[in-house]
């Protein structure tokens, strides 16, 4: 994994969680918690939830009233590929892929699109 990649992704102040979870024994609970216990502002993408640790979320990425730094994506592999096409459409440039999220499509599309992708990599090690 490209090290100044990371750096650069972890410099940046705004994440969007997409897949957050209420559920404690989900990635998308842990991360999204991670996040906003390390002072970052953190914009929960899930359709089922209104709030997440004490912050509001969002049906989608479209609904973020902000254009955030870098889209965390912790969903299923087809889910992220079409994430992907919408973090295009809306100018989002910084893709986190968790372990589990990739696909070699979805990949493939950040790769043609000019989209900054990361995945092989887990947010909460860096």
């Amino acid at each position: 994994m490209d090290a100044e990649l990371i750096a650069e992704f972890m410099k940046q102040k705004t994440f969007a969680v997409v897949g957050a979870s209420s559920n404690p024994e989900k990635y998308g609970y842990t991360i999204t918690k991670n996040l906003l216990d390390r002072g970052y502002t953190v914009y929960p993408v899930n359709p089922r939830l209104d709030q997440l640790h004490g912050v509001k979320c969002f049906k989608t990425l479209a609904d973020i009233p902000v254009k955030v730094d870098v889209v965390d994506l912790v969903v299923p592999p087809k889910i992220t590929e079409e994430t992907v096409k919408e973090c295009l459409k809306l100018g989002l440039i910084r893709v986190w892929m968790q372990p589990g999220a990739e696909s070699e499509a979805a990949v493939e599309f950040c790769n043609k699109n000019g989209i900054k992708v990361i995945h092989g990599a887990c947010v909460m090690m860096h």
